[in-house]
C-alpha cells in the first residue's frame, strides 16, 4: 500500500495543506471538533530580538526543570502495537506471494463495495494475534529445525572422523608396539652377536699369530731350498767334472756324502740346520697344490701372441676427438642401480648386472632386451662373458659365483668359498678359469671343470675391488681398498708385483689393449696411468672430488673413460690429458664399456637406466 500511494504521488505531483473550512451541515458521515491552539510565546507587537531570545531561554529553562528520570521514562514508553486490518493483511500476503492479478482483482472488487455501501467496514476485524503469533513460531520452527540437520549433520562427520581418528591411533598403537618388539629384539640381537664376535677375538689373534708364523717360515724354507739348490747344483757339476777328468779320491768322497745327505729318506727325522731353517719339504710348501684333482685344467703357456694387435693397431692409427661423442639414446634397464656392464666378445650384445638381483642381456644400439636371469639372493656386482660368448659370470653380495648358461637358460655353476661380498669377476682368455675378488680380502681363480678353487690370491690387507685377466696371458691384475694394484701369476697364486702411489682406496683397474699400460682410479676421483715394464706412475690426473667407479680404456687404447659419482662420464685423451665431461645421468655412473670398434660408449648409474654414446665423426 505504501508503495501504491508514493506511486501515486509521483504520478500526480506533491500534496500541500490548504485551510479549508468545513460547514456544520457537511454530509460527509464524519464529526469533526475544533483543537484550540494555545499560542505560547512571543505576541503581536513584541515581535522583536530580545523577546525572541527570551521566550527560547524560558522555554530551555522549563523543559530543565524537569528531572532526567522522567524524561528518560517518557523517551522508553512502548508504543502501543497496532493490530493488522483483515484487509491488509490480505493485500500484504498477496504481494508476499507475488500474486499481483489476484491482488488487483480484490481491491477493485473491495472498493466497488466500499463506494455502493454494500461493505460492512464494522464486521471487518482484525488478524488474531494468535495466527501471527502462530506464524512467527512456525518460521522459528523451520530455522531451528534447519539449525538441527545442520548440527546433526556434522555431528555425523565429527562421529565418522573420531571413529576414523580412533581406527589410525589404534593402528599406530599397534606399529609403534611392533617396532618396540623389533627394536628389543634387535639390541638383543646385537648383544649376542658382540658376545660372540668377543669370543673370536682370542681365536683370531692365535691364527693371525699363526699366519705370521707360517709366512716366516714359508720364506724361510724358500731361502733354504734356494741354497739346498745351490748346492746340487754345484755338486752335479763337480761329479760332471769328476767324469770328465779324474780327479783326486778326495773330491769324489766328499761327492758321494753330499748324494747321501740329500737322498735322505723323508721318513726319518730331519733336523735344521746350523742356522736353525728347516731343509726344504715340497709337501709342506703352501705354494703347491697337494692333490691334483683329475678334471683340473691345465693353464695355456705364457708365451701366446694376442691375435687381435693387427686390429688393435688399426684403431690406434685412427685419431679420437672426445668431444664428438653425443648421446643417442636412453633405457630403463632395472627398477635398481645398474652397478656393471660387460661386452660380448664378438657382438654388440651388452650384459649388465642390477642391484635388484637381475642380469639382463640387451641387442645394440637399439636396446632391445633379450634375455632376464634370476638366481642372486641379494645385489650383483659384477659380470663377465664366456671368450666363447655362450655363458656369463656373475658375482653377488651373497658371496657367490654363477656362471649362466644362455642356451639353457639357467645357472649351471655355483662357486661358494668366499666369505663375504664378491665384487668383480674376469674369464681366462682359454675359457677353462674365472677369477672372482670378494671383500674378505682375497681373489680366487675357479676351475670350470673341476668345479673347485684352484688358487686364493692372499696379500691385500683390505677389500679386493676389482679383478681381470690380461688377454692371452695368465697375469691377473687386482685393485684394493689398501691403495694398492697388484699382479698375479695364475698358474701359481703368487703375487709378482705391486704399484704403490695412491693415497685413497683404488676402485677400479684395467690394462689397456697391448698391455703396456695400466689404468687405476680411487674414491677421490684420482686417476693414474702405470708402466707396467718399469711398474711405475706415469701420469696422474685428478678429475674429483666425487669418487670414480670404473676406468676403461677404448679399443684404440688413446681414450680414457671414467665413470663418476658426479653423474657424469670424463672422456680423457691419453696423449694430451684433455678432459670432457658427458652429461645425462641424474645419479652416479657406475660402470662404463665400449664397443669392439669404439663407435660407441656406454654408461649405466643408480638411475637404473642405460645410456648410448656414439661418436659421430
Amino acid at each position: 500500500m505504501a508503495a501504491r500511494e508514493l506511486e501515486e504521488e509521483s504520478v500526480d505531483g506533491p500534496y500541500y495543506l490548504e485551510k479549508v473550512s468545513i460547514p456544520e451541515d457537511s454530509e460527509d458521515g464524519f464529526e469533526y471538533e475544533e483543537i484550540t491552539v494555545e499560542e505560547e510565546g512571543v505576541t503581536e507587537g513584541e515581535e522583536d530580538l530580545e523577546a525572541a531570545v527570551k521566550a527560547l531561554r524560558d522555554r530551555i529553562e522549563a523543559s530543565e526543570s524537569v528531572p532526567l528520570t522522567e524524561r528518560l521514562g517518557s523517551a522508553k514508553q512502548p508504543v502501543a502495537h497496532i493490530p493488522e486490518v483483515v484487509d491488509d493483511f490480505l493485500r500484504n500476503f498477496l504481494v508476499k506471494m507475488g500474486m499481483s492479478r489476484t491482488l488487483e482483482c480484490f481491491q477493485t472488487e473491495w472498493f466497488e463495495m466500499l463506494q455502493k455501501g454494500k461493505l460492512k467496514t464494522d464486521e471487518v476485524g482484525f488478524v488474531p494475534d494468535l495466527y501471527t503469533h502462530n506464524q512467527l513460531l512456525d518460521n522459528e520452527l523451520k530455522n531451528v529445525q534447519r539449525e538441527r540437520d545442520s548440527y546433526k549433520q556434522a555431528a555425523l562427520q565429527a562421529g565418522e572422523t573420531i571413529v576414523k581418528l580412533q581406527k589410525e591411533r589404534d593402528f599406530h598403537r599397534l606399529q609403534h608396539k611392533r617396532v618396540v618388539q623389533e627394536k628389543n629384539r634387535l639390541i638383543e640381537d646385537i648383544k649376542r652377536l658382540k658376545k660372540h664376535y668377543a669370543s673370536y677375538e682370542p681365536a683370531l689373534r692365535q691364527l693371525n699369530e699363526k699366519y705370521q708364523a707360517a709366512l716366516r717360515q714359508k720364506m724361510l724354507v724358500s731361502i733354504e731350498r734356494d741354497r739346498v739348490f745351490g748346492q746340487v747344483h754345484n755338486l752335479d757339476s763337480t761329479l760332471r767334472n769328476a767324469h770328465s777328468s779324474p780327479g783326486t779320491h778326495r773330491g769324489l768322497i766328499e761327492s758321494q756324502k753330499g748324494q747321501q745327505k740329500l737322498q735322505r729318506s723323508p721318513d726319518q727325522n730331519t733336523r735344521p740346520s746350523g742356522d736353525g731353517v728347516a731343509p726344504y719339504n715340497p709337501t709342506k710348501d703352501p705354494t703347491k697344490t697337494i692333490t691334483k684333482h683329475p678334471k683340473d685344467s691345465e693353464f695355456p703357456a705364457g708365451t701366446r701372441i694376442n691375435p687381435f694387435l693387427p686390429q688393435i693397431k688399426a684403431l690406434s692409427a685412427q685419431s679420437t676427438n672426445i668431444c664428438n661423442f653425443s648421446m643417442t639414446r636412453s633405457l630403463k634397464a632395472h627398477t635398481m642401480a645398474v652397478s656393471c656392464l660387460a661386452l660380448h666378445p664378438r657382438k654388440f650384445v651388452v650384459a649388465s648386472a642390477s642391484d635388484d638381483h637381475l642380469w639382463r642381456l640387451w641387442g645394440m644400439p637399439e636396446g632391445e632386451m633379450i634375455m632376464t636371469g634370476e638366481g642372486h639372493t641379494d645385489w650383483l656386482s659384477s659380470c663377465s662373458f664366456h671368450p666363447s660368448g655362450a655363458c656369463l659370470a656373475t658375482t653377488s653380495g651373497d658371496t657367490t659365483v654363477r656362471i649362466w648358461d644362455f642356451a639353457k637358460g639357467r645357472c649351471v655353476l655355483t662357486f661358494e668359498g668366499h666369505t663375504h661380498a664378491t665384487w668383480g669377476c674376469s674369464f681366462h682368455s682359454c675359457g677353462d678359469f674365472v677369477a672372482s675378488c670378494s671383500m674378505d680380502n682375497t681373489a680366487k681363480v675357479w676351475d670350470l671343470n673341476s668345479e673347485r678353487c684352484r688358487y686364493t690370491l692372499r696379500g691385500h690387507v683390505d677389500s679386493v675391488n676389482s679383478i681381470t685377466f690380461l688377454p692371452f696371458s695368465n697375469i691377473l691384475l687386482t685393485s684394493s681398498a689398501d691403495k694398492t694394484l697388484s699382479l698375479w701369476d695364475a698358474r701359481t697364486g703368487l703375487c709378482a708385483q705391486t704399484f704403490y702411489g695412491h693415497e685413497h682406496s683404488c676402485n677400479s683397474a684395467t690394462f689397456s689393449a697391448l698391455g703396456d699400460t695400466v689404468a687405476s682410479c680411487d674414491s677421490y676421483g684420482v686417476v693414474k696411468l702405470w708402466d707396467v715394464r718399469n711398474v711405475s706412475a706415469m701420469v696422474t690426473m685428478d678429475t674429483g672430488p666425487q669418487p670414480s667407479n670404473q676406468v676403461v680404456f677404448s679399443p684404440s687404447g688413446r681414450v680414457l673413460a671414467v665413470s663418476s659419482n658426479d653423474a657424469s662420464v670424463k672422456l680423457v685423451e691419453v696423449a694430451s690429458l684433455h678432459m670432457s665431461s658427458l652429461l645425462g645421468h641424474n645419479d652416479a655412473v657406475q660402470s662404463v664399456t665400449f664397443d669392439h670398434k669404439g663407435e660407441y660408449l656406454l654408461s649405466s648409474g643408480s638411475d637404473g637406466e642405460i645410456f648410448i654414446w656414439s661418436y659421430l665423426k
